[in-house]
């Protein structure tokens, strides 16, 4: 999934002059990462009310989001990931996130990780060229990852994976990806593998071509290691061409899924929109997240049907929502830029245009590592690794007792303009799905009541 990366995307009001948010999302044609952000800098953390007040959009501070998915309660009972190790794959990775994550925990309240490490299993990274839009986009995807993995699961090891070729349209990328995968695999590095980075089926030559990339997921399942994977910023459909120079790209004016959140091995994670006070409690219910008419262009939670895997077993009891085919995403976490979180960077990049300082971000690629902390913090509650979790979430469903709550309101219906040749500037609207009571392909179950769904995980046989 591309960057779909930091296009600008629209203009979303000014600031003295018109601010532009880029859509940063990872889940297109390329391998990019799935975030979206606006490209106003902060000198400090800001909070809810500044950014409300300067941009008109609301902001989020980790403390909000732990208030939000009840992690407190966990943490007072030592369950903080303890024990446990996130892992965290990234093209490139960034060239300052050891010190963005300890100014990120400075300036947040939060302690430094037991252990964060850095490895390179699949091959030396290329020196990082700060006027390389890619390089630009994956730091930000890196810092993202890295400061939220954290902020949910404050006790638990960091390892972040940098690979050395960026994914662009179908296979390329990705066979290194799967290597650092196996790599960390078979070496018990890790506990659970948070991807925020995809590619839409139709742009990989072939089925075939995608099932021969499946090696680590299947390695995961042996060693009982969870796979989680962002479902996309293009809503319904996802990137069909890209320009890794400028972040430009073309979206099928039709429904279409990415993988590797279509994998039925893996667990994906779509997006929601949290609305919080200063404190981080919640003034209403969340929704779908759908930021298009604030962009002008696709960006909203993935979701849809597969085109290569069928119905897996575990959805035979949502059938009618997916059909015979498999169905994404399984659950959603926080994913809007209006309610997007700080993220702090230390690097310059002037393709992609960011200087250090704190920045707002959403997108699957938020929403993906948060859970992949709620994760983390189960598997040390329930004293061994859960593993692949899908059968599980099915069969807790959605309730007040499982831990997943149902989110009933809003779509991932999207429309824009095509970027590049031979269609640039022809416009386009694809119809989604709405969120409905139960399953539904706009936040698959629901969304994650922290401290209710690591107890119910670690306690479900």
């Amino acid at each position: 999934m591309h960057l779909r990366s930091q296009r600008f995307a629209a203009l979303i009001g000014t600031i003295g002059a018109s601010i532009a948010v880029l859509a940063s999302g990872a889940g297109s044609a390329a391998a990019a990462p799935y975030h979206s952000f606006v490209p106003h800098r902060f000198a400090q953390p800001p909070t809810t009310a500044t950014c409300e007040s300067q941009l008109g959009i609301a902001c989020y501070q980790p403390f909000q989001l732990q208030r939000a998915y009840d992690m407190n309660r966990l943490y007072r009972a030592g369950l903080t990931g303890k024990g446990k190790t996130i892992v965290l794959v990234d093209s490139y990775g960034s060239p300052t996130i050891v010190s963005d994550l300890a100014t990120f925990d400075q300036e947040t309240n939060l302690p430094a990780p037991p252990s964060f490490r850095i490895i390179h299993p699949a091959g030396a990274i290329p020196p990082y060229d700060p006027t390389n839009y890619d390089m630009g986009g994956w730091g930000f995807e890196t810092s993202l990852d890295v400061e939220y993995a954290h902020a949910v699961a404050p006790g638990a090891n960091i390892l972040l994976v940098e690979t050395p070729v960026d994914e662009t349209l179908g296979v390329q990328g990705f066979p290194q990806m799967i290597e650092a995968e196996n790599y960390v695999i078979d070496h018990r590095l890790g506990d659970v593998i948070s991807q925020s980075f995809g590619a839409t089926e139709q742009t990989f030559p072939s089925k075939s071509s995608i099932l021969a990339l499946r090696s680590a997921y299947f390695n995961a399942l042996i060693h009982r290691v969870t796979v989680l994977s962002a479902s996309g910023d293009g809503g319904a459909t996802d990137d069909s061409a890209y320009d890794a120079t400028t972040g430009e790209v073309n979206f099928y004016p039709f429904q279409v899924d990415s993988w590797p959140s279509s994998d039925p091995l893996v667990t994906s994670v779509g997006g929601t929109q949290l609305h919080l006070d200063a404190k981080g409690n919640r003034t209403a219910p969340d929704n779908v997240w759908n930021d298009t008419a604030l962009f002008g262009s696709p960006a909203a939670g993935g979701g849809g049907v597969s085109t290569v895997f069928s119905r897996p077993f575990f959805q035979n009891g949502v059938a009618g929502v997916v059909g015979s085919a498999r169905g994404n995403p399984d659950v959603s976490m926080s994913a809007a830029v209006d309610g997007g979180v700080v993220v702090y960077l230390g690097y310059t990049n002037t393709a992609y245009g960011v200087s250090p300082g704190w920045y707002i971000v959403g997108g699957t690629s938020e929403a993906t590592p948060v859970f992949s902390g709620i994760v983390a913090i189960a598997d040390q509650a329930a004293h061994h690794d859960l593993g692949w979790l899908n059968p599980t979430l099915y069969a807790l469903r959605n309730g007040s007792r499982s831990g997943i709550a149902d989110i009933t309101a809003g779509d991932n219906s999207v429309s824009g303009t095509q970027q590049l040749p031979p269609v640039a500037g022809q416009t386009f609207s694809v119809q989604g799905f709405d969120a409905v009571p139960g399953y539904d392909l706009a936040s698959g179950l629901g969304t994650a009541d922290g401290a209710r769904l690591v107890r119910t995980l670690a306690g479900f046989r």
